[in-house]
């Protein structure tokens, strides 16, 4: 039985499957997911999980080298916007709400939260890691 890193086998598959430029969604309870995309659905009551806590124990197994987030998160939700910022501590693009649904119906999965802070919706960029050897620059 595994007992160390993320337990839920569904998460670890989609961190394992992912590879440079993959994208990852971490999604709110209300953010309307697009048929055909694999969905991994942790709500479980208002607010628990909510996506700062999912993101946390995400990005300590997932190399993340950009995040995305509407507009919208650091119009209606700052502290929110700057809460994930903090902790995510990479590159974050602001693109129109609207536009961030869009793109959602090309990533790689996204992982429903319970979480009920307005736009709380945050699209993560897989980066390559510290571990590639360059030979020659």
């Amino acid at each position: 039985m595994l007992s160390v890193g993320i337990l839920n086998s569904l998460i670890a598959s989609l961190v394992a499957r992912s590879g440079h430029m993959d994208e990852i969604i971490v999604c709110d309870a209300g953010f309307p997911i697009p048929l055909g995309v694999e969905t991994i659905d942790l709500a479980l009551s208002a607010n628990h999980p909510n996506v700062l806590d999912v993101l946390a124990e995400l990005i300590k197994y997932l190399a993340v080298e950009k995040a995305v987030m509407a507009n919208e998160t650091k119009a209606h939700s700052p502290s929110q916007f700057q809460k994930i910022s903090t902790l995510l501590n990479v590159p974050v693009e602001t693109i129109p709400h609207t536009e961030f649904k869009q793109r959602s119906h090309t990533v790689k999965g996204i992982i429903r939260t319970g979480d009920f802070t307005a736009y709380s919706n945050v699209l993560l960029v897989s980066g390559p890691g510290d571990r590639w050897f360059v030979e020659k620059e």
